[in-house]
């Protein structure tokens, strides 16, 4: 997995904290290789001296003690009476290789290092054998025509190393965790500013325009707090600006739709005495008035919405009865109502002329975009319960399900769902009305595979006691 794909889906907190940890093992890692190079070459060295000084003063003995004459038993003899340390090997070349210990012989020395000494001149050297680390040191006895050997183990010295080794290894191990550690602490304590702006903007999102950042005193936080508080400043006067505008249009609207209103309708009783054509045209004026009128007071709703004045009026409530009677007074037709038996004479808290207003906004838009409402139904799910309004139309594309519920919005196939006497104002004064019960709504495709559309609200309500 390439790191940049994997850092691409990690969040800012855990790149710092993986930033940190990398930090701490790369730099560990350099401290602990260090270490272990600088102390194996001291201990090597020392370790090496130690022994050549050991090495020259039991080469002088020999010298002392050897002849041309000397036997392979005297040899031995003196060999083991040389003051050697634990693991050292000591040879005598007179002629022949005399070992104290026959498997560290002359196979045990390397040829490069025999040669150089036989040559007259004193070597190391350090080389493997038997899978051991061995110290082999050679000083030639030109005035015997002799040369003395010693092969030293240096396996208690690989240990302490490999041991040493082990423990830096560990030591990098607990500093990278504790490097994660302090970064984990570092990111919480840099981004616990960013926290505070994103509960803002969400806070905003909701509807709470007065929500604003505590200035903090910090050089580098303080330019984003204040931004913040300016943009959200200026987002309220906006928004509180168009809420105005749209209430005071609304209201100056409603005395002169009132004049027309009355007018149309002094017309309408009239209208045996009109002519065909005049006739015709009173009765487009009339629709239009109504539909005028309802733009007018969908345009008040909405601007109440957005002053944030708007408030429950809860009351107890027969939910199955209520869903039923507007029903049947906000439809022109006989609509089927489903209703769940557990729901008969439950009484709920909730505000009545709301959820009116969103069953007769449901079956409006059935009737003008849906071929007309095919049936209703309340049922109870954990926590509350849904009512749902199926129509008979071409249904909602996916692309749309969200885009409907927006202002002056009927989607992209408003055309082809039927009339288009609607404004785009009835499903977003139903999501306004549902969220202020705490609730949801969307649509979705018929449950029965048919053509068509069905429209649910979600209510979480709780019994009345």
């Amino acid at each position: 997995m390439e790191l940049p794909k994997l850092t691409g889906r990690l969040g800012l907190r855990a790149r710092i904290t993986l930033a940190f940890a990398i930090g701490a093992l790369l730099l560990s890692a350099l401290l602990s290789a260090t270490t272990w190079a600088l102390t194996r070459e001291n201990l090597l060295t020392q370790r090496e001296a130690a022994a050549e000084t050991i090495v020259y003063q039991n080469a002088r003995s020999v010298r002392t003690r050897i002849t041309s004459s000397t036997g392979t038993d005297e040899i031995l003899t003196m060999l083991s009476n040389l003051p050697a340390p634990f693991g050292s090997r000591p040879i005598v070349y007179s002629g022949t290789y005399t070992p104290l210990t026959p498997e560290f012989g002359q196979d045990a020395l390397p040829a490069s290092l025999r040669e150089v000494v036989l040559a007259g001149q004193p070597a190391r050297m350090r080389y493997e054998y038997r899978g051991q680390t061995q110290l082999a040191v050679g000083v030639p006895l030109p005035a015997v025509d002799a040369a003395y050997f010693e092969i030293i183990s240096l396996d208690d010295l690989e240990s302490t190393l490999e041991a040493l080794a082990i423990s830096l290894v560990g030591a990098s191990l607990i500093t990278t965790i504790a490097g994660a550690a302090l970064g984990s602490w570092a990111s919480r304590r840099a981004l616990r500013p960013l926290s505070g702006v994103s509960n803002a903007a969400l806070a905003l999102a909701q509807g709470e325009l007065d929500t604003r950042l505590e200035v903090n005193e910090d050089p580098d936080l303080r330019p984003i707090s204040e931004s913040f508080n300016q943009m959200a400043r200026s987002l309220q006067d906006r928004i509180e600006r168009d809420a105005r505008f749209a209430s005071d249009v609304s209201h100056e609207l409603r005395s002169p739709l009132m004049t027309l209103a009355a007018s149309v309708e002094v017309m309408a009783n009239q209208r045996d005495e009109l002519p065909e054509r005049a006739q015709a045209a009173l009765d487009l004026m009339v629709l239009d008035v109504n539909r005028f009128h309802q733009l007018v007071e969908d345009l008040l709703e909405i601007s109440r919405f957005d002053a944030g004045v708007v408030h429950l009026e809860l009351d107890d409530v027969h939910l199955a009865e209520l869903v039923m009677q507007a029903v049947t007074h906000t439809s022109d037709v006989d609509v089927p109502v489903h209703l769940d038996a557990e729901l008969a004479g439950v009484v709920v808290r909730a505000d009545k002329r709301r959820i009116v207003r969103v069953i007769a906004n449901l079956l409006d838009n059935a009737a003008k975009y849906g071929g007309g409402a095919t049936s209703v139904s309340l049922t109870q799910v954990e926590g509350g319960v849904q009512l749902a309004v199926e129509d008979r139309g071409p249904g909602v594309p996916p692309e749309d399900r969200e885009l409907i519920f927006e202002r002056f919005s009927r989607g992209v196939t408003a055309g082809r769902r039927g009339s288009s006497d609607g404004v785009g104002l009835g499903l977003s004064l139903v999501a306004e009305h549902v969220r202020l019960h705490g609730g949801r709504v969307w649509v979705e495709d018929r449950l029965d595979g048919e053509e068509g559309a069905r429209f649910v609200v979600e209510l979480p309500v709780e019994e009345h006691p």
